[in-house]
């Protein structure tokens, strides 16, 4: 073959085979792609499986550990640069009516001495957490009225009743919407028989909801009673009370003491400060005379934080909450204890004189907080004071708890403490308190013996239930309720 056509052969193999290797490495590295791309789709659908049930087992945890695995969130929900949250002037409220809110939770008793039976007295809690209520509602508007700032006490006491109902209902809403659910899923159907057995069910025997022969039936009647629920016009006792959760009968109470407290600051805003007090006063002597003690209570909280602004129990106190380094320190509002340190006297003797003086009357407010449930009449020590209560009043065993609410006023976890105790008691609580009879029996010492052994189980349970509420259901509702205000507002 000649030279020149044995090259043009060689180099038409070579081309041929160039073309032949394009196309098989086309064909390989399109495998490979494909391969790669599966197996990063696998890699990337692994990854964010692990991030979403991380962040479900995270948020799962209680939120004062929680936020040890989510720093950067942490972070980024602090008010302050430096790490450290500002708090409101209400915030040294939150430790005492969480306390009031779980104390109210409670189902059964222990004990039945004074002080000692407050660890489970839910009336007397009520009627602390209306002092509290009237309280934290009032004192902003006040620090403004006091003021003169008629702009600025508009606006706050607008976005106060606007907010007032989501943040009320809505919690609730979602709270025996779940119950709902829960009974038809059969969840509460373990302990149906259990609470009406007077073996172990020695006092009042808790309302379980009714569980419908379907979904639809089920949703239509709590459609009803929700209705039912946002009526806040019946004057009946307990007339706010759902089958969904039978503790809820104080929401639509605290929603129209609510309202009439706000008609009431705005009423009083430009009067003398001696003025609005004895108006104040009147007005709570009306109501009390009208049977409307938990009205009562509500402007009770409004008299003493008017006191409080008074004597500037607020002023003065640095906000501790700051690290080390930081430039300005954030002003917080503390529980005025220190507030009588002007050396009028002697700092000691002035300090002991104080202390003193309000310790007694603490301690006699306790002892209010503490009349029995059942009434005073027939118990040593209670007697005498069962023949003062008023012929008008008709909770008679509630008139020394009013009293005692009164002068002893001191939350995040609780509104929803109070939302979350019904159904985790029903759900989880009951099997558990079941159990604990069960090893300890129910003759003698051993029914309490067995309560005290459920509570170390069912009080974390609560508080467990309550967090996670707080969490998904609570704080949105608060920031729902300010979105929707910003919304519609000029």
């Amino acid at each position: 073959m000649p030279p020149i056509e044995e090259e043009k052969r060689r180099a038409f193999l070579v081309e041929d085979r160039g073309s032949d290797s394009e196309s098989d490495n086309s064909s390989i590295w399109g495998d490979v792609e494909a391969r790669f791309g599966r197996i990063q789709w696998a890699a990337t659908t692994k990854a964010y499986s692990n991030l979403v049930l991380r962040r479900i087992a995270v948020f799962l945890l209680p939120s004062f550990i929680h936020h040890r695995f989510s720093p950067a969130r942490e972070r980024r929900s602090d008010n302050t640069s430096n790490g450290a949250k500002t708090l409101s002037p209400t915030a040294y409220l939150d430790g005492m009516r969480g306390l009031a809110a779980f104390f109210f939770s409670k189902y059964t008793s222990l004990w039945r001495l004074p002080f000692v039976r407050l660890l489970y007295s839910g009336p007397s809690m009520v009627c602390v957490f209306f002092v509290i209520s009237g309280y934290a509602l009032s004192l902003r508007p006040l620090q403004l009225a006091r003021k003169r700032n008629s702009e600025a006490f508009a606006r706050t006491t607008s976005s106060l009743v606007f907010r007032r109902f989501f943040r009320l209902y809505l919690p609730p809403v979602i709270s025996t919407l779940g119950v709902a659910l829960l009974l038809r899923w059969g969840a509460y159907e373990g302990t149906r028989e259990f609470i009406k057995d007077r073996t172990f069910t020695k006092n009042v025997i808790e309302h379980h909801p009714v569980r419908l022969d379907s979904l639809s039936a089920q949703l239509t009647h709590w459609g009803h009673e929700m209705w039912a629920f946002l009526h806040i016009w019946s004057w009946a006792n307990h007339a706010g009370s759902t089958q969904y959760d039978v503790h809820l009968w104080t929401i639509p109470l605290e929603f129209r003491c609510s309202m009439v407290l706000f008609l009431i600051l705005i009423g009083t805003a430009r009067l003398r400060d001696n003025v609005r007090l004895v108006v104040v006063g009147l007005l709570s002597w009306f109501v009390l005379r009208n049977d409307r003690w938990e009205m009562l209570l509500f402007l009770a909280g409004m008299t003493i934080a008017d006191l409080d602004l008074r004597r500037n129990a607020h002023n003065g106190h640095e906000g501790r909450g700051n690290t080390a380094g930081s430039s300005s320190p954030q002003p917080t509002l503390q529980l005025p204890l220190d507030e009588k340190t002007k050396p009028i006297l002697p700092a000691s003797q002035e300090r002991s004189t104080s202390d003193s003086f309000w310790t007694l009357v603490s301690i006699f407010a306790l002892y209010l907080l503490s009349c029995p449930d059942a009434g005073p009449w027939d118990v040593p020590g209670w007697r005498y004071l069962g023949t003062l209560i008023p012929t008008w009043f008709t909770e008679k065993y509630r008139f020394w708890q009013v009293v005692g609410a009164c002068l002893f006023y001191l939350g995040h976890l609780s509104y929803a403490v109070y939302l979350m105790h019904g159904p985790v008691t029903h759900v989880l609580g009951y099997p558990v308190q079941r159990w604990a009879w069960g090893i300890t029996g129910v003759e003698g010492s051993g029914f309490k013996s067995g309560v005290v052994l459920a509570a170390i189980i069912n009080i974390p349970l609560v508080v467990w239930a309550a967090d996670i509420f707080w969490r998904a259901v609570d704080i949105p509702s608060v920031r729902f309720a300010k979105w929707l205000e910003s919304k519609l507002s000029v």
